[in-house]
Parts: structure tokens; sequence; C-alpha cells
């Protein structure tokens, strides 16, 4: 065999191995472009209902430190924070997240009519901590007021320092909550709630997981957003085409108290 006809044969050898190779990385890129196109669109659709209820994935993976809930916490896995007297004939049960617009602006409007019926025993309220704003707009101000909410529930303060953060809530965007030194300043103005025990309990996250399963509660439930509010069980507030106001939710409060 010449010279000319060998280096000819090892020439198409090598030639036919190199095509080869790049089909190889052809078809690597494109296994690759399909399975990041996959990723893409499951996040892409997490994204899409992340707007309305959290991921309960994501809050498995994020749970840390042992489930401890507050004082007093009652119902079906002990999620709900009371307020009023438990003999009310009437139940108010409120959905609310500390960094929800749409919840200040209840609490704000409602709040004076709300405590009225309670102290007359005509109405309790039943109120579910949830964190949507973190796993939407990130941060963790949702959480942390949440379980500092929790805290002041340990001593008695849940309602004062829950009306307190609706008070100085910062704009949706603004994680101003996510910082926990903010949240032991406002609990100062409270009397009775500033101390070491609450303090630690704060900066510790001492009921973080107790609120995310709250969160995962709030997912299971059926509803959706927040404010998410109900009177004995109906659904009374975001009906554009009928408001509620005060005296609308008086009338309720006393429809049920006769019935």
């Amino acid at each position: 065999m010449s010279q000319k006809n060998s280096d000819g044969k090892r020439s198409a050898r090598e030639r036919l191995q190199e095509q080869r190779q790049r089909e190889e990385s052809r078809a690597k890129r494109k296994r690759a472009l399909i399975a990041g196109a996959v990723v893409v669109g499951v996040l892409g659709i997490a994204a899409g209902v992340g707007a309305l209820v959290a991921s309960a994935g994501k809050d498995e993976k994020e749970s840390a430190g042992p489930l401890v809930q507050p004082q007093g916490a009652m119902g079906k896995d002990a999620v709900t924070i009371p307020v009023g007297k438990p003999a009310s004939k009437a139940t108010l049960t409120v959905y609310e997240d500390f960094r929800c617009p749409g919840c200040a602006q209840f609490e704000n409007g409602f709040r004076d009519t709300i405590h009225a019926l309670e102290a007359k025993g005509r109405l309790k309220t039943e109120y579910h901590l949830v964190t949507l704003i973190d796993n939407n707009l990130g941060g963790s101000g949702s959480l942390n007021a949440a379980n500092a909410a929790a805290c002041a529930q340990d001593v008695g303060k849940f309602s004062a320092y829950h009306d307190l953060l609706y008070k100085n809530q910062p704009a949706e965007t603004d994680d101003a909550f996510g910082k926990k030194a903010r949240l032991l300043e406002l609990a100062r103005q409270i009397p009775g709630l500033d101390s070491p025990a609450f303090r630690t309990c704060v900066n510790e996250g001492t009921h973080d997981s107790w609120v995310k399963k709250s969160h995962e509660a709030f997912g299971r439930s059926g509803h959706h957003a927040t404010p998410t509010v109900l009177l004995d069980g109906k659904s009374i507030y975001g009906d554009q085409a009928n408001p509620l106001t005060p005296e609308k939710l008086r009338q309720m409060v006393a429809g049920a108290a006769k019935n």
C-alpha cells in the first residue's frame, strides 16, 4: 500500500471520528437546552401561582428549628390566634400578611368596629398569619413580623402589637419588617411587651416554623389571597359590587347574635 493511500484512509478515519464527536456535542447541547427549557417552564408556572399561594415545597426546605406554637394558639393544627371572648356568638376569621397593603386597608378601616364588638362580647376574631408577600417579592418581613406577633401573643399582647404593625406598615416593596431591630423598636411602644424574653423570641425566630405551618394551612384552605375575611365561615370582604362597611359589619354581627 502506498504512503498516499495510507494517509488517505487515516484522514478518512479521522474525519469520521471528528464528525461523530460533533454529532455527540450537538446531542448534548440539545439535551441541555431541553432540560433548561423544562426548568424555566416549571419556574414560570410556579411564579404565576406564587402570586396567590406559596409553594409548600419551598416552606419545607426553609423550615428551621423546632415547631413552637404561641401561647393560646387554637383550632385545627393550632394555627389560629384568637382575640375576644370565647363565648361570643359571631366569629370573624381573618387571613392576613403583615406586608399586604390590602390587609392594612382592611385593618385600618375596620379596627375600631371590630374591637368595639369584641369588647361587648358580640364578636371574637380568629387570625391566621400568612407569608405571601415574602414568597412573591422576596425578603423576610412577612415571616419576621408574624413571628414577632406570635411572640407578643406569648405575653398577651398580640392584639396591640398586631394593630401597631399595620399602623406602621411599610410600602409593599420595602422589606422593613425583615429587619428585626425595626420590629423590636415598634414593640417598645406597647407597655409591658419589650422584655429580654420577647427580644430573644424575635431575634431567634422562635415561632418561625409555626408561622410556616400557618402559611401551609392557608394554602390548603381553599382561599387564595389576603386579606380573606369570613364571618361565621362566609366571605364578607372583597366584593366590589357590595363593599363591606363598618355599619354593615355591625348589622351582620347583630344578625348572627339573633340567630
